[in-house]
């Protein structure tokens, strides 16, 4: 996801426009960092922490939730990191990171967020990859290993404490973990952990609910993710009523059809590789936000090939609004799926 934080540093300005450069600047060339090339075999658990000398990496949770009441949630938990120059990590001010966090907290009533900044070097945030820990000052998520896990963030009038455990295998996207964003080269390393059982408690206005569900864990890192001509992308992580899982995305075009690719994860975790042409994502209808922008929070998934046979499902938005008002503003929140199944739906550039 969130390719947004891009070159942002501790910038608080609102986004560019979309440009010959690609949505955030993302288009831009990878210059000195290091490139993402096919493969490179991921190592565990080595890559569960930061990558010196690529631009952009991030440590992504979203977790679909119910309450004792039967109401639905939905919760993130985002981590990224950000480098303003090619190199290792330093201490203290010489270090070339920047990092930022966004958590928020959403059901069927509202939509709240909170964005954290930090400066590499001095200890406020980072990851190590065994015992895993990914922090910015008090939001963390820890545990001994990525298969157990503990996750806490909060802001103004909500917070959440939420234990993750896996009870399926990591999945590598695209090739081995190769994951393409264009027909012109431009990839990220890729993989997730979609198999978590969650139990916690999730808190607004001051009143608390248990809550249970379930969660995904998506981690990225690339230096140039996106071609010149690309404007944004809409993203899906879904739990099947099958057991099954799905990641799905496009990357749209400035012109012409969007790129398109996913994985389907079969309920005892094996991964297949989607293609573009199996993949049909149409939106069926929009939701106004209070700023007036419009966004598409009903959409149609079809997907063709995968065992078990086709996948057609209605995925609607639990809430609206689900907008991130951040310094790269974005969609993101929770969705159901008809005839059943929920998930999760992040859109930019819009």
């Amino acid at each position: 996801m969130a390719l947004l934080l891009l070159l942002s540093g501790c910038d608080d300005a609102a986004p560019p426009p979309a440009s010959s450069a690609g949505y955030a600047g993302l288009g831009r060339d990878a210059g000195d960092y290091a490139r993402v090339t096919r493969g490179r075999p991921l190592v565990f658990p080595a890559d569960h922490g930061p990558h010196d000398g690529y631009r952009i990496e991030w440590w992504y949770v979203t977790a679909d939730l119910k309450d004792e009441e039967g109401h639905d949630w939905g919760v993130q938990w985002t981590l990224f990191r950000s480098a303003l120059r090619p190199g290792a990590e330093q201490s203290g001010w010489e270090s070339p990171n920047v990092w930022m966090a966004h958590a928020a907290l959403t059901d069927a009533r509202a939509h709240q967020f909170a964005e954290k900044f930090a400066r590499g070097g001095i200890g406020q945030a980072g990851v190590q990859p065994a015992p895993f820990n990914a922090w910015i000052d008090d939001w963390s998520l820890r545990g001994q290993d990525i298969a157990h896990l503990t996750m806490q963030a909060g802001g103004k009038d909500f917070r959440y404490r939420l234990t993750l455990a896996a009870d399926g295998p990591l999945v590598l996207h695209g090739d081995a973990g190769y994951s393409e964003k264009s027909g012109q080269g431009q990839a990220s390393y890729y993989y997730s952990q979609p198999f978590y059982r969650v139990s916690g408690e999730v808190e607004r206005d001051g009143k608390m609910h248990h809550v249970q569900g379930t969660a995904w864990l998506d981690r990225e890192w690339s230096s140039q993710p996106l071609s010149a001509d690309q404007r944004g992308w809409d993203w899906f992580s879904l739990h099947l009523a099958s057991g099954a899982k799905l990641m799905l995305f496009q990357v749209r075009q400035a012109s012409g059809a969007p790129y398109r690719a996913g994985t389907f994860i079969g309920a005892d975790g094996r991964a297949t590789s989607l293609r573009g042409e199996q993949i049909q994502l149409d939106p069926l209808a929009r939701s106004r936000l209070d700023d007036g922008r419009e966004v598409p929070t009903r959409w149609r998934v079809r997907v063709s090939g995968v065992a078990g046979g086709d996948v057609d499902v209605t995925v609607e938005a639990l809430q609206a609004k689900a907008w991130m008002g951040t310094s790269f503003p974005y969609w993101e929140g929770p969705v159901r799926l008809s005839p059943g199944g929920t998930g999760y739906l992040e859109m930019t550039g819009y």
